[in-house]
């Protein structure tokens, strides 16, 4: 892909760092039993979940639903309203990626036809595709990622079968991934009736999605140059945290991931960040507050409230285990990369994915214990399977 040298250098550093921090080799979060996040979090309001040890929130937070979620452990920190349907606009791009990337090869040329670009939504955002003109898989992608653009959605999902195809694909996509909030009617994210996601849901594509290299290059790249009429352009990411843009500066450790805006969803954010080791997933839906960068102000102060509360706040909820049947196709994973412990998980059958929520909270000690207790119950058969402009 054709990328500015500082900026690829850059890029490529921070999906190295993204890739190796969302490995899921430990044992993997998943869904808290009904009532267990109830008894650990004690609710600000009624639609907050914050532990009451947890460092207060930051103040004039407006958006209806939010999350913040540790990349690594699965840990959500604090919510509001996370499983709250609402619509997502763009950043149900990332569930997009999660299901057509791994199928195409970077390098591969596709030659856009009239067909490619029919059906884009009035006023959707446009990275610049022209009929007859040939374009790399790669700056599809880049088109996709960094300018939010429907007509390299489009291109992409004619060639994985079609626009309605593409939509069924992504919606089995996200039940596999645990995502039970999202219904999938547009694959850009334009607005749709009954299209919907949540701030849960979208945090667990991004997770998964960081944990795939080409995904996290893509997410994490603020400028690269892109086919245009007479030669290239220069093409800047709309994402005002990773660029530092708009009279914002650019958020430390930044590494993605998703930004977007419809009338229907208002403005949309999933930002990611590494810092001191850790990585963090923070969601923000729809900013009812009047302020300019409302999306961007909130999810910034939601991170640093998330990196200062390192070891204070104690988990309300986890994300859903990926199943290792999946990983591997959501992942675009080959031997040896970082989902290795999604396919572990897979290995290992259900008596693991059953031992994953009792060992929730738990030492080291009592998880070794389990762990051997619940294999000696495997062996003898006695296990339990779980249960606008977009």
């Amino acid at each position: 892909m054709a990328i500015d040298a500082l900026s690829s250098k850059k890029a490529g550093a921070l999906a190295l760092i993204a890739t190796a921090a969302v490995s899921l080799t430990s044992i993997p979060a998943v869904a808290q039993p009904e009532g267990r996040a109830a008894r650990q979090a004690t609710p600000v309001r009624a639609e907050v979940q914050i532990t009451p040890d947890a460092p207060d929130l930051p103040q004039g937070l407006s958006a209806r639903a939010w999350t913040v979620a540790d990349a690594d452990s699965g840990d959500v920190l604090a919510a509001k309203d996370a499983h709250r349907k609402l619509a997502p606009a763009s950043t149900l791009k990332t569930l997009f990626a999660l299901t057509v990337l791994p199928k195409f090869a970077a390098g591969s040329v596709r030659q856009v036809s009239a067909g490619d670009l029919e059906g884009i939504g009035a006023g959707s955002s446009l990275v610049g595709i022209r009929k007859g003109k040939r374009y790399k898989v790669a700056d599809l992608w880049q088109g996709v990622f960094l300018r939010s653009g429907n007509d390299a959605v489009h291109v992409l999902a004619a060639m994985n079968g079609g626009w309605d195809a593409t939509a069924r694909e992504m919606q089995r996509t996200a039940r596999k991934l645990g995502a039970r909030d999202t219904t999938v009617k547009s694959p850009d994210g334009y607005d749709a009736p009954g299209q919907v996601s949540s701030a849960h849901d979208l945090t667990i594509f991004a997770r998964a999605g960081l944990a795939n290299e080409d995904f996290a290059t893509y997410c994490s790249t603020a400028r690269a140059q892109f086919p245009g009429p007479n030669g290239t352009t220069e093409i800047e990411n709309t994402n005002r945290l990773l660029v530092g843009s708009h009279g914002l500066t650019r958020y430390p450790g930044i590494i993605g991931v998703k930004n977007g805006y419809t009338t229907n969803a208002g403005n949309t954010l999933i930002a990611a960040a590494r810092r001191g080791g850790r990585t963090l997933v923070v969601t923000v839906l729809n900013p009812q507050s009047k302020a300019t960068n409302a999306v961007y102000t909130e999810a910034r102060s939601l991170l640093d409230w998330g990196f200062s509360s390192a070891k204070k706040a104690r988990p309300v909820d986890s994300l859903h285990i990926v199943h290792a049947q999946h990983a591997a196709y959501a992942h675009g994973a080959g031997p040896g990369q970082v989902n290795a412990g999604a396919t572990d998980i897979g290995s290992r059958g259900t008596w693991y994915s059953a031992l994953a929520p009792w060992a929730y909270g738990a030492g080291s000690a009592a998880l070794a214990a389990g762990a051997v207790f619940l294999l000696r119950l495997r062996g003898r058969g006695r296990t339990t399977p779980p249960g606008g402009t977009s």
